[in-house]
């Protein structure tokens, strides 16, 4: 990286979209200067970089925000693309890693605020989707180290963020994912193997206690 270079990371450390753009940034071994955000009280900064969805997270490359995690992971890519690419070069395998990633983003982040934020039956039918939709993406994931192939790429780093979160969804949805999922359970663990993953994802028990104040919130029992 060039000295000049000035990349900083607004952020929230529960955010699974936020860890994302810390594994991808780990992979590249670019040095950033990391801003945690209250998500209640936004700072002035996030507001000015995003003002259209006022969201973390946010790359601020040399004064320019880039917004949305996965156009975050693809323009990381295509600027530091001299080290561990994330997408393939094969316009169709590129295709198709950008597919899965917006279904995870469209399917199990919808699943999730069901399973966390509701009770009886419209809980009960967001667990039952997540599940089939993680059954999906083990389908995808076949006999793969990963769903890169050999090595972790995009969408491996879309995913796994998630992890994060599956302590709350079992604990809130009572289920047990390993025992739905175990191939998914074992592509996590071999995710976790890489520094720029197990040092990038936030505690799941940490995960678990903003969940906690989030139901208080919003009056969710």
């Amino acid at each position: 990286m060039k000295m000049a270079e000035e990349v900083i990371l607004l952020d929230a450390l529960p955010s699974s979209f936020g860890m994302r753009v810390r594994i991808a940034l780990a992979e590249k071994g670019i040095q950033y200067e990391y801003k945690e955000e209250n998500l209640v009280d936004k700072s002035p900064l996030l507001l000015q970089m995003n003002p259209v969805h006022k969201m973390i997270p946010v790359l601020i490359h040399n004064g320019k925000p880039i917004c949305e995690s996965l156009i975050i992971l693809q323009y990381i890519d295509e600027v530091w693309n001299h080290k561990s690419p994330l997408l393939p070069s094969d316009p169709y395998q590129r295709s198709q890693a950008r597919f899965w990633a917006d279904f995870v983003d469209k399917k199990i982040y919808d699943c999730s605020k069901r399973i966390l934020m509701t009770t009886g039956e419209v809980q009960e039918a967001g667990k039952k989707e997540m599940i089939e939709c993680l059954k999906l993406l083990e389908g995808e994931l076949g006999d793969k180290l990963f769903f890169g192939g050999e090595t972790l790429r995009f969408m491996d780093v879309a995913l796994v963020p998630f992890y994060s979160w599956f302590y709350s969804y079992e604990t809130c949805g009572n289920f047990s994912l390993r025992a739905e999922c175990p191939k998914l359970m074992a592509w996590v663990q071999r995710c976790m193997e890489k520094e720029s993953v197990s040092k990038s994802l936030t505690d799941p028990h940490k995960v678990y206690d903003y969940v906690l104040q989030l139901k208080k919130r919003f009056g969710v029992d």
